[in-house]
Order: C-alpha cells, then sequence, then structure tokens
C-alpha cells in the first residue's frame, strides 16, 4: 500500500466509501432515534450525553478512514475486505445504541467501536509496510496510538458504572490527539477535492436520513390521530429547514481552502457539530410531532427547541468552517445572523418550527440577493 499523489486529476469517491457512508447512517439513524426518544420524556442530560459520546465514536471512526482512504486507498481485496469488517464494527455499535442511552451498557458500543478501529490499525499497518522515512514512522505512530487506546476503551468495562461519565471524555481527548501526535514529522497525502467531496456525501445522506426519520414521524402520527392541522406546520418548517440546509452547504466549494493540516483538521474537526446537529434536527422533528399530538411530555417551547437549537448550531458551524472562507461583504454574514434567529424562533412554542424555517428560507434568499449584486 503507497500513498496517493495528493495532486491526482479526477480523484473522486469511490462506490465502497459510498457504501461505507450508508452503513454509517444506520448507527447514526440509532442515535438520533435514542435522542428523540429521550428529549421527548425530558430526560435533556441523559439524551445529549448519550448522543454526544455516541455520535463522536460514528463521527471519529468515519472521519478515520475517510482521510485514510483519501491518502491511501489501493482498493485490493485486503483493502475491501478491512473496510467490510468497518462496516460491521459499525452495525454492532449501532445494534448498542439503544443500551446505551436506557442501560448505560457500554459492552456492545464499545465491542463495535474497537472492531472499527482495530480495522483501522491493519489499515495503518499496511501503510507502514509500503512506506518510508518520515511517513513510515506517521502510519506506526497511528497504527500503535490507536490500539492503545482500544486498550484503554476495553479496561474501562471493568470500572464502575459511575466512574464512566468522567473516563470516557478522556479517551475521546485522546483519540483526538493521535492525529496531531502522528502526524508532526509529516503529513498524509490526502487529497483536497476528494475530503470536500467526501464531507460533501456525508452531509448529504445524514440530512436524507433527517428528511427520512421525520417522515416516518409524520406518517406514525397521522394515522394514529386527527393532528393534520397542527402537523403541516411542523412539516413545512422542517423541509425549509432541510432544504436550506443543504443549499447554504453546497453554496461553494471549499477544497481550495484545504491547504494545510492546520486548515484541514479544524475543518474537519468541526464537521462533528456539522453531522451531529443535521441528525439532530430530524430527531427533533420527531420530537416536535410527538408533543403536537400529546405523546411527548415536555413543554412547546422545549419541543421546539429540540428543532431550533440544532437547526441553529448547524447554520452557525457551516459558516464558521465553511462559508466564511468562501464569501466575501454583505453575504458571508447572513448565515450567523440566521442562527441567530432561528434559535429565538423558540420562543415562538407550537409556531416555532414553521418560524425558523420561514426564517432559513428569508435568510437563504437574502444572501442570494446580496451575492448577486456583489
Amino acid at each position: 500500500m503507497t500513498p496517493r499523489d495528493r495532486d491526482e486529476q479526477h480523484r473522486a469517491a469511490t462506490s465502497l466509501e459510498l457504501f461505507f457512508d450508508l452503513c454509517f447512517v444506520v448507527a447514526v439513524s440509532q442515535a438520533s432515534a435514542q435522542l428523540a426518544a429521550a428529549l421527548g420524556h425530558g430526560e435533556v442530560k441523559k439524551a445529549v450525553f448519550g448522543y454526544l459520546m455516541a455520535f463522536f465514536a460514528i463521527w471519529w471512526a468515519w472521519m478515520n478512514f475517510t482521510w485514510f482512504a483519501s491518502a491511501f486507498d489501493t482498493d485490493d481485496v485486503l483493502y475491501r475486505v478491512t473496510t467490510l469488517v468497518q462496516i460491521a464494527g459499525v452495525l454492532i455499535f449501532a445494534a448498542g445504541i439503544p443500551r446505551l442511552f436506557d442501560n448505560h451498557d457500554l459492552g456492545m458500543p464499545i465491542l463495535g467501536y474497537v472492531v472499527m478501529r482495530l480495522a483501522m490499525v491493519t489499515q495503518w499497518l499496511r501503510a507502514a509496510h509500503g512506506c518510508t522515512g518520515p511517513l513510515r514512522t506517521m502510519a506506526l505512530r497511528y497504527a500503535g496510538g490507536i490500539a492503545a487506546i482500544q486498550v484503554g476503551w476495553v479496561l474501562m468495562l471493568l470500572l464502575p458504572d459511575s466512574s464512566h461519565a468522567y473516563v470516557m471524555p478522556l479517551g475521546v481527548v485522546a483519540e483526538l490527539s493521535v492525529p496531531a501526535f502522528a502526524e508532526r514529522g509529516a503529513s498524509s497525502p490526502w487529497h483536497p477535492h476528494h475530503i470536500a467531496e467526501r464531507y460533501g456525501l456525508f452531509t448529504l445522506i445524514v440530512l436524507g436520513e433527517s428528511v427520512a426519520a421525520a417522515t416516518v414521524a409524520f406518517q406514525s402520527a397521522s394515522d394514529e390521530h386527527d393532528a393534520m392541522s397542527t402537523l403541516i406546520p411542523i412539516a413545512v418548517g422542517g423541509i425549509l429547514l432541510c432544504f436550506t440546509a443543504w443549499w447554504v452547504y453546497f453554496a461553494r466549494s471549499v477544497h481550495n481552502h484545504l491547504r494545510s493540516n492546520r486548515q484541514a483538521f479544524l475543518w474537519g474537526y468541526g464537521h462533528y457539530a456539522v453531522f451531529g446537529s443535521a441528525a439532530a434536527i430530524g430527531g427533533g422533528l420527531e420530537v416536535a410531532v410527538e408533543h403536537a399530538v400529546g405523546q411527548a411530555h415536555i413543554s412547546a417551547a422545549a419541543a421546539t427547541a429540540c428543532v431550533t437549537v440544532p437547526a441553529a448550531i448547524y447554520f452557525f458551524t457551516v459558516w464558521f468552517i465553511h462559508i466564511r472562507h468562501t464569501k466575501h461583504g454583505a453575504s458571508q454574514w447572513v448565515l450567523p445572523v440566521c442562527s441567530a434567529a432561528v434559535l429565538a424562533c423558540t420562543l415562538f412554542g407550537e409556531s416555532g418550527v414553521l418560524a425558523a424555517g420561514i426564517v432559513s428560507a428569508a435568510a437563504l434568499a437574502v444572501g442570494l440577493w446580496l451575492a448577486a449584486r456583489g
């Protein structure tokens, strides 16, 4: 396995990478569904902590493979089999997400996560075998760092359950430190255009999952309750939010901004909030629907906040890591204002989702008008 050319022409996502993404979204869907269930019962602390930790594991495993594949993809039999093992790992992880939320049972999630990460160790060892000099050292550091941390995750299962909430953040910090440690002397030859495309495709899939989750919730509610007058405004607002979320992310290509590890790492790490909030919008719409038909035992403002908070985070993060590097003048400030306005729509209670959708669509129209003028 040898490094690919960073200036390679026509570097595009492969069918295996797309299959990888689609399987990972199974875990995203599970996390979003459990988030919605916990929020619908007013268990905010349980919902937020469980979702943040579950989504970190999904996102981190996905991101590590994505950057590796951009630099070392050989598409031989062993590479494909190892990637399929990672997919099996995320499916195991997805099966354990309900236990993580309901009983704080980390056994199956950690098993799935370790399977994913040890498969990644195998990939890095193959890369080390095919490299020389600083790149070989980098690959060995990745393999050793990832393997050591997986031992730590397994050992954590031996600790009392009460300690997990304190130990898990330490594991997260350790995971995040591996790339900085591994790439001190050499940078992996990732491809800017390929990376931008891969992130864009996963954003599309996550937004699609949000729409699908919300559609199932609307269908179930409309079949069991005569509440179309209250469901239609939520549906319209949710559609406008998702459509705007797609539009603003793909308004400009960002690959020209990804010129160094420092720029690319900030952009790539920032997508934890982009992906997480995009998926949470779908979960929030489920909660809003349940509240509209009397199944969620929370206030109208709280149900609306389940949509407006992740939507505001999404718009602000997309601006911070993405849009502000590609736009200039007044148009680049539209999204921060939109984020604040969407968050303020929480105060509208039952009408807040529709108001947030209208605000986001209006902000998009203003941004397009300003861009056309400039």
